[in-house]
């Protein structure tokens, strides 16, 4: 489950990169602030989920409790991004996209 978290800050650093060369500082700190919306709560929640299995206290609502609370994060990190940062919204959500999408690039990676 940590790799799939590490792989989420890496893609997120790579096209915050990539968003420097064409979008300046804002697109690239925007791509970051959208990334790290989903990246950060999800760290969060594997290592909490971690935690309750390692105690063998986990169970499904633990999970979708985790999952709730994930969301929400989400939803508040973003709307905090744009209320305090004037976001580029376009590299924001390619940001948030890239780091949704790198759990399907960690099943191709899967041994």
């Amino acid at each position: 489950m940590y790799k799939t978290a590490l792989l989420q800050l890496v893609g997120v650093l790579v096209a915050a990169g990539l968003a420097s060369l064409w979008l300046g500082q804002r697109g690239a700190l925007s791509v970051l602030l959208g990334g790290a919306a989903y990246a950060i709560p999800n760290l969060f929640f594997v290592t909490r989920l971690s935690a309750s299995a390692a105690k063998k206290r986990a169970n499904v609502a633990t999970f979708f409790v985790g999952e709730l609370v994930k969301i929400l994060a989400t939803i508040v990190f973003l709307v905090a991004a744009q209320w305090f940062y004037p976001v580029h919204w376009l590299a924001l959500l390619v940001g948030l996209f890239v780091a949704l999408k790198a759990n399907l690039f960690a099943l191709l990676l899967k041994n």
